[in-house]
């Protein structure tokens, strides 16, 4: 049996059984009682692809394979299961039996070779711990809390093009707005003073990728930490009306412990920074590529919530595939058999472009209504800041559109230069003329 060759990627399939090993303890399930079925496990080595070219791995298990099994480059002795429909995506994701918390103790094939998140993280509880840990900052991301936000990005965004504007053409946009605004606007939502966040700026990078290796990410995160401690206690001090002061207010009152509050601070921080960099810039991106989406949105402003909706779906935003989940008892998942201890991972990306759930999905249309998008995932661990994306992407393009009549890339498409071996995709450098 074979596939179509991946340029640059060694992809290898096997017929042997997934080696997945017993069911964690504590997670109430019973240990793997035989062979998982399904077909070969594919070896994915999830290699750099061209700019946003969307990975033909992930398009041919949507369109062949729905439920796979995979190995990835960390871990390589196991392997994992992999479902791309949406429906699938959205019933591992919200499904009880399926845990993040029975990952803390296997070893899963995975992407990178460190953890990148802390063991108390949102990302490996599951309810009700996770429910107890996200009310602890549900204030600060309610629409309310979006707006009063809002006008502090447009500020930012201002006087972060001002000096772009004084620094000269051609310009990197990276540079100059879409890597300080998002780390801007997270340090406003967390209440961080301004003369502290150049400090922060670069260990979200080392965190959320898998080139520097565990050494940096590692000495990162202890930085992060060892700052976010200080900041709460300051807080506590000194409450005002940010993040911060709502973490340190629950950590007086006992609804969270030291380590949860600094972990949250941490995961916002990093997350909301780097992945808003990425993702907005791979908008503008898109948009300078299409000269007639860009048209339409000068032509049509009042679009643009929508359209960002539709980049959102439509932006291959990451590399392979997040967290796993563990199968706590046997579960069919779109009509295959998963054990109990079983690992699998569920794509957004392949969900996303399912032609069961969205016509002709990889047009991107910004007419396009109706079925929601997964791009800040299902269930439980559904992101947070959401509409905080949503309005900095809205903040960002918008102001580009309105200033700059004539914003173009500075060379050819083909020549901006993506990074490299990052968990998010996105342009390393994005210079632009106007």
């Amino acid at each position: 049996m074979s596939r179509p060759s991946r340029t640059g990627n060694n992809h290898r399939m096997t017929s042997e059984p997934l080696t997945s090993g017993p069911a964690p303890s504590g997670a109430g399930a019973c240990p793997v009682t035989g062979a998982a079925t399904g077909g070969p496990v594919r070896e994915w080595a999830v290699d750099d692809l061209p700019a946003l070219d969307f990975d033909p791995l992930l398009a041919e298990l949507l369109a062949k394979e729905p439920v796979s099994r995979i190995r990835l480059p960390f871990a390589a002795g196991n392997e994992a299961w992999l479902v791309t429909r949406y429906a699938d995506v959205r019933a591992v994701s919200s499904d009880p039996r399926f845990s993040r918390t029975a990952l803390l103790d296997r070893q899963v094939t995975k992407m990178t070779g460190h953890m990148v998140a802390s063991r108390a993280a949102l990302n490996y509880a599951d309810p009700p711990y996770h429910t107890r840990l996200r009310k602890a900052v549900t204030k600060t991301f309610t629409g309310r809390g979006t707006q009063r936000l809002r006008p502090l990005a447009q500020a930012s965004c201002d006087r972060l093009l001002d000096a772009m504007e004084a620094a000269g053409r051609p310009a990197d946009l990276m540079a100059h707005l879409h890597g300080p605004l998002p780390m801007a606007v997270v340090c406003d939502l967390l209440g961080i003073p301004g003369e502290d966040r150049a400090e922060l700026a670069s260990w979200p990078d080392l965190i959320l990728s898998s080139g520097p290796g565990p050494e940096s990410s590692r000495a990162a995160k202890a930085q992060i930490h060892g700052y976010v401690t200080r900041l709460l206690d300051l807080r506590a001090a000194e409450p005002r009306e940010d993040l911060a002061t709502e973490l340190a207010e629950a950590l007086a009152e006992g609804r969270i412990a030291p380590d949860e509050a600094v972990s949250l601070a941490m995961a916002i921080l990093i997350s909301g920074a780097h992945a808003v960099r990425n993702n907005s810039a791979n908008m503008v991106y898109v948009l300078l590529t299409r000269p007639d989406l860009l048209a339409r949105l000068r032509a049509e402003p009042e679009l643009l919530p929508q359209a960002v909706d539709e980049l959102l779906r439509w932006i291959p935003h990451r590399n392979g595939v997040g967290l796993p989940r563990i199968a706590t008892e046997d579960v069919e998942v779109g009509g295959v058999l998963i054990r109990a201890g079983e690992a699998v991972y569920a794509s957004y990306l392949t969900a996303n472009r399912d032609p069961e759930v969205f016509a002709d999905p990889d047009v991107l249309d910004f007419d396009r209504t109706g079925t929601g998008h997964l791009s800040f995932g299902h269930g439980p661990h559904h992101c947070m800041g959401a509409m905080l994306t949503r309005m900095e992407s809205e903040v960002m393009l918008a102001t580009l559109l309105a200033r700059y009549p004539e914003l173009r890339l500075a060379g050819r498409p083909e020549d901006v230069p993506f990074q490299s071996k990052g968990l998010i995709r996105g342009p390393r450098e994005l210079y632009v003329t106007w």
